[in-house]
Order: C-alpha cells, then structure tokens, then sequence
C-alpha cells in the first residue's frame, strides 16, 4: 500500500498533466492537489479549475504569478546580463525555481506527502523542478510519471484518456501543434517535430510572437527605457510593474520582428537539443541593460561581472536557483547594480534592437577627457609614456632574453 495520501501536482490542464491526476490516483491511491501558475503563457489558466474538477480533484490552485515571476526571478537574472552558451536567455529555466517554490508551500499548506510534475525523463525541467523541491523541502517525495509508466507516445496517452474517460478536446486532436512548446512572459520556445533535424529551417508559421524581421515595418520604433538599480522601471517615462514592463516590451519586440532565436544546446542530462525561442522583450532589455552599465560600471567591476556571468547562467540552466552558489552570484550582481540607474533610447527595426542613446546621473563617462577636442589639460597625454613601458616591462624583458613572441 502506498504511503503517499496526497500529492500537489504542477497542473497545465492539458493532456499530460491530466492524464497524471488519473494516473496518480490510481496507482497511489491518493488525493491529488493541482497547482496552476499564471506566468504570462498566454493562454487562460482558469480552465484547468473545470478540468480538474472533472477528474475529482477538490483541492485546486490557480495562481497569477506574473508579477513575481518577473520581478524576483527575469529581473535579478537580467541584471547579470545572463545568456547560456552565448545565446540562450534561460526562458524556460527561470521559470522552474518559482513553480517548485509554490509546489512545496502548496504541499506545506494542504499537508501533501509528494509533489509532482509531467516533465520527461530526457529534459532538464525534470531536474530543476526536483532540486527546488529538495531543496525546499530535503524530505518530500517526488513523484516523476514519465519516469514510471509506460505512456511512451500520444497515441497510449489518448488510448488511457478513452479508457478512463478522460476529458480530453478531440475537436483540437488533429490540430495539435507538431512542436512541444513552453511558453511565458519571458519566451516562447519550440522543440520536436521538424526541429529535430538540426539542418531544417524552421517553418515561418511556427512563430507565434513576432514578425519575420522581412514583414515588420519600415519605419522604425523608437523606445526610451528608465532603468533604477538595474531593473527597467518606466517606457518612455510611463511607470510600470515588472510584468507590465516584459509585456510592452515583447508587444513592441515581437511588432518589428525581434527576438527569435535558433540553437543548438547542451543539455544538463547530457544530450545536445536543438529548440527555436522568442524572446522580444528579453532581447531588447539585455542589450539596454549592458548600455546603462556601459555608462555607470567601473570598469573592473564591469570585466569581473561578465566572468561570472557564464557561471550564473549555468547554474540558472542546471536547476540551482536555490543553491547557495546561486545565492552568493547573486548578491555580488546586486552590489553591481546600486548605480546601474539612468535612461536608455532604442531603436527597433526589422529584426534589430540597436542602442542610439543612454544618460544618467551616475555615469562615469567624463565628456572632458574623453574629448577629441582641446581638454583644457583634463588629461595630460604625456602620462601614457610611463605607463606602456610599465605595462611593457616583462615583454621587453623577456625579448631581451631572446624568447620567441610569436
């Protein structure tokens, strides 16, 4: 006899996921508490209430998670300037350490044994949905259906749903989309189907969120974007809340065809993934970002921050948004950001996001020094001598020794 009375399961109210409220019921015996977070999919979450209901579930969470979502996970990330192998802005991976954090206070909550989730045995949201939970909660149970059962293909799923009457829209069967996708406020990303041979361009009515950068206008936007302390706080002077600033900004991305993005990834369990991503707004926000630090980081600072980047992103990748290496990147970024304030004015068009414009208070640029013109001796040239043939030392040295420099 199982063990497991009750168990939270992260609930999207499609196919997979209900065909796991069965699945757990049935072989754990158990009470099952579905958890729907709204994270700017897209997509109505409130739904999956009468879905859930239908398969006798009488605890069901439907949660508006935007504002948090982007506020203390995109926007702390952003202010590393965090990409994954020099391309990937970790859509989907920034969204998995919140949905584990409300899986295990929902658990907490509701007195659950288990948490579960409908990730596959192939992917990486497998490991960061578990490695939250443990490390939320290091005793819950986890419970991984693709891990157990033998529900291998969508034909046995919809064979089960027939057998157990599970509700399921036939009338959307055959319209399903050939991609497994992941959607939030962040991104959009598509993998399987054509994309699974990495040679395939992807097919133009896949994009759900952009333009082709050949359709979109031809007179480009103009965007002016307020940063305090490494956050964007305001769009062309209108204060906005987090999620309001990632929304207007993948409106205006997504019209002048930007953000889209083809690669091919390594997978933390190993294998190599090729996935297309819309990312509008993240795109137009990292390249603002970098050109406020452009004006206000120390120069050091700014060198010292872009070497932990790829770190912290690997560590966002691989799941340990909870790890104490995450934590301690993290308030060194913050430390980095306490000047990181001023306005950035962007130029959108066909595809591009180009910075045309920045200012602040605390900017470091020092228009008197840099001058081409005369500086009014702001800057004695005659300094420099002394110290090239400082930074030159050990290279004459070692010339004068006779060592081979090339």
């Amino acid at each position: 006899m199982s063990d497991v009375k009750k168990v939270v399961l992260a609930y999207s109210g499609g196919l997979d996921t209900s065909v796991i409220v069965k699945w757990l019921q049935e072989t754990y015996n158990c009470e099952v508490v579905t958890f729907t977070a709204d994270i700017g999919q897209g997509e109505e979450v409130e739904p999956a209430r009468a879905k859930a209901q239908a398969l006798g579930v009488k605890e069901i969470y439907i949660e508006d998670l935007r504002e948090e979502f982007v506020r203390d996970y995109v926007f702390p990330m952003f202010r590393a300037n965090t990409i994954y192998e020099g391309e990937y802005l970790l859509g989907t991976s920034i969204a998995r350490p919140l949905i584990a954090k409300r899986l295990i206070e929902i658990a907490n909550e509701t007195g659950a044994d288990a948490i579960s989730h409908g990730a596959t045995g192939k992917g990486n949201d497998q490991v960061r949905f578990e490695l939250g939970g443990y490390a939320l909660k290091p005793g819950v149970k986890v419970i991984a259906p693709w891990r157990e059962w033998d529900l291998t293909s969508r034909e046995k799923l919809m064979a089960y749903c027939e057998e157990h009457n599970i509700p399921v829209d036939f009338s959307n069967k055959k319209k399903k989309s050939p991609y497994s996708m992941d959607a939030n406020l962040l991104h959009i990303s598509y993998e399987g189907g054509i994309l699974e041979d990495p040679w395939a361009e992807a097919e133009e009515d896949m994009w759900r969120w952009s333009v082709s950068p050949e359709a979109a206008p031809e007179q480009p936007t103009y965007v002016e974007l307020t940063f305090e302390k490494g956050d964007i706080v305001a769009i062309d002077g209108e204060a906005l809340k987090a999620h309001e600033v990632l929304e207007k900004l993948n409106k205006l991305g997504g019209d002048n065809g930007i953000g889209r993005l083809d690669i091919v990834e390594n997978r933390y369990v190993g294998m190599k993934s090729r996935g297309c991503y819309e990312t509008p707004g993240g795109t137009i926000m990292l390249r603002a970002h970098r050109a406020i630090e452009s004006l206000t980081l120390d120069r050091e600072e700014a060198h010292l921050k872009d070497q932990l980047m790829p770190k912290y992103a690997e560590v966002i990748y691989n799941g340990y948004w909870w790890s104490p290496e995450r934590r301690m990147l993290q308030a060194a970024i913050d430390e980095t950001q306490k000047n990181v304030s001023g306005v950035v004015r962007m130029k959108l068009y066909k595809g591009n996001a180009t910075v045309v414009g920045r200012k602040s208070e605390q900017s470091l640029f020092d228009e008197s020094i840099a001058t081409f013109e005369d500086d009014a001796g702001a800057y004695n040239q005659k300094d420099a001598e002394g110290f090239i043939k400082l930074n030159a030392l050990r290279l004459r040295i070692a010339a004068g020794k006779g060592r081979q420099q090339s």
